[in-house]
């Protein structure tokens, strides 16, 4: 079961904490294996808004598959000044080193640029953050104008409800496209906004469009990206035909509905080669038949 850690920090901010810990309960509610832990160095903390938090203060045992994220917290001044101490920032690094996923939200980045997590890699914050930060990490490659960037399994997003947009990335490339939109849907949040392009997920990059048949046939490709689809089933199931499909969904994405299968197909394979597979694994459990149509994909890619 991955756990998610969530380290809570004094003045943390209620939406940094629950847009993450809510998209991954739904999804959880939806049979994908989450355990959410809160952590800090005091077993109550007081947020930002004035509610006091209760958390645990011995960390679980851990292993590459889990997930630790920070919350950000308020900032005055953009003064950056740091809540967690070198044992908590040591945690953070072991577990990056030990092959697993460290994450930020807002002023979360400081915590992790403290970590040496930063250096030499590509990170955002909040925009009236980015500077400070900047400023004091001059390693850190700091990204602006963007909701998420994911640097070698370094994820930080901007302020308060792109928390949200880092969540459901992250559901998007454990378990495909298809539940990141089921917990969206659950949260009646907007599933299509775009982070740092080259790193946002195709459910992101190809559905910024108003189109609800496309969308439809979107859901359908999704759910079975890993199937042999012919573009009579997808006709079929959405109520168009073959020749509507392939004009409505050209126009709405720029692409054939294979050409979008192939995309999620190599979106989750990159992501399972990232994590261990050989490029023959990850090929079967995409769909293909074998390693050759991959192959060419990440080519052209």
């Amino acid at each position: 079961m991955p756990r998610v850690v969530l380290v809570l920090v004094p003045d943390v901010h209620l939406l940094d904490l629950a847009g993450p810990a809510q998209a991954f309960g739904t999804a959880a509610g939806h049979g994908y294996d989450y355990r959410l832990d809160y952590l800090a160095e005091q077993p109550e903390v007081l947020t930002a808004q004035g509610l006091p938090v209760r958390a645990e203060v011995e960390w679980p045992e851990l292993d590459r598959s889990d997930l630790i994220l920070v919350p950000g917290w308020r900032i005055t001044n953009g003064d950056g000044r740091e809540r967690l101490t070198e044992p908590t920032l040591r945690r953070l690094r072991e577990h990056h080193a030990a092959g697993g996923t460290v994450a930020s939200v807002c002023a979360g980045a400081f915590a992790l640029a403290r970590a040496g997590l930063l250096d030499g890699r590509r990170c955002t914050t909040h925009h009236d953050l980015q500077d400070a930060l900047a400023r004091r990490y001059p390693r850190a490659r700091v990204a602006r104008d963007v909701l998420y960037v994911v640097d070698d399994r370094v994820v930080t997003s901007a302020g308060i409800a792109s928390g949200i947009d880092l969540a459901l990335h992250l559901i998007a490339m454990r378990h495909g496209p298809g539940a990141a939109g089921r917990v969206a849907r659950d949260m009646v949040v907007y599933a299509r906004r775009n982070g740092d392009e080259p790193q946002t997920s195709a459910l992101l990059r190809h559905r910024a469009h108003l189109n609800d048949a496309v969308h439809r046939i979107q859901d359908l490709i999704e759910a079975r990206f890993t199937d042999r689809l012919r573009l009579a089933d997808l006709a079929a199931e959405s109520g168009l035909s073959e020749r509507t499909v392939t004009r409505l969904f050209g126009r709405a994405t720029g692409l054939t509905p294979l050409r979008y299968q192939h995309i999620l197909r190599l979106e989750r394979a990159e992501h399972l080669i990232g994590h261990g597979a050989t490029v023959e694994t990850a090929a079967r459990a995409v769909g293909f038949e074998d390693a050759r149509m991959l192959r060419r994909l990440r080519a052209r890619a």
